[in-house]
């Protein structure tokens, strides 16, 4: 503060306050500041979504001016981390926690409509289960409700044709034990794949969001797609497909949010 480096060095405060507690049998409270364990943790909702749009501000900008919301300093520079001393999930958690969680940790980049659904989800799992839910426990249920959902549907097999400036596809899916094979027309592979779907099992929904993106950047990574589909009542089912290959990804997700309807 008066200018003169007292050639401390704190860039491991977790491991200084372990061997402080350690030497003099001594607590240090969870809130103290700089070193206590939860002096940098965010539960509230509100809270986390603050500090997921400042951090993403300041990578977007490229400022290396620390501004970012409720965090005074940045954790890393005492040694704390971003996932488990920083953004935890809990009950109280919303939507901007949920998703950083997912993005920071595992690549997800959710669409913004798919967020709150998300965040309901695992809140949800949170207080059935009166735990805090660590990143890979996150990971886990969105993994088993928005990709590995085995549901009534599923598509097994797609072929696609060019025609008369469209896409022809022919969808094998299976309802219920009971297969079928439907032709139908679309602007992209995706819609046809969704009108095939409709035709054979008068399915009334509309297409209302599609994203994807690559979960690592080689010539061989695989790729995750997010569907949300609007239905009669005007609320949305979503699901997620990953694979090497985009349009089964894609497919994938359409099903799960079919399923998921």
């Amino acid at each position: 503060a008066q200018g003169v480096n007292p050639a401390l060095d704190l860039s491991n405060m977790p491991e200084l306050s372990e061997t402080f507690e350690r030497l003099t049998q001594m607590k240090i409270d969870d809130r103290h500041p700089w070193c206590g364990k939860l002096v940098f943790a965010a539960f509230s909702g509100s809270h986390q979504d603050a500090i997921s749009k400042g951090m993403a501000c300041r990578a977007e900008s490229k400022d290396e001016t620390w501004t970012v919301p409720y965090l005074p300093i940045d954790p890393v520079d005492v040694g704390r981390t971003y996932d488990s001393d920083v953004i935890r999930i809990n009950s109280q958690s919303g939507k901007g926690g949920v998703s950083y969680v997912l993005k920071q940790n595992f690549g997800l980049d959710l669409p913004d409509k798919m967020k709150e659904e998300v965040g309901y989800t695992v809140k949800h799992v949170s207080d059935k289960e009166h735990k805090e839910l660590s990143p890979d426990w996150v990971y886990q249920i969105f993994e088993d409700k928005y990709i590995n959902d085995v549901g009534a549907f599923s598509v097994p097999e797609v072929h696609f044709q060019q025609k008369d400036g469209g896409i022809v596809t022919k969808v094998t899916s299976t309802f219920r034990g009971k297969t079928i094979t439907t032709e139908a027309s679309g602007n992209g592979r995706l819609d046809a794949v969704s009108n095939a779907l409709k035709k054979a099992y008068e399915l009334k929904y509309s297409l209302e969001t599609y994203q994807e993106h690559a979960l690592e950047r080689s010539s061989s990574s695989k790729a995750i797609a997010y569907v949300g589909i609007k239905k009669p009542d005007g609320t949305l089912a979503w699901g997620a497909g990953v694979d090497a290959d985009i349009i089964r990804a894609s497919i994938d997700a359409l099903v799960t949010a079919i399923n998921n309807r």
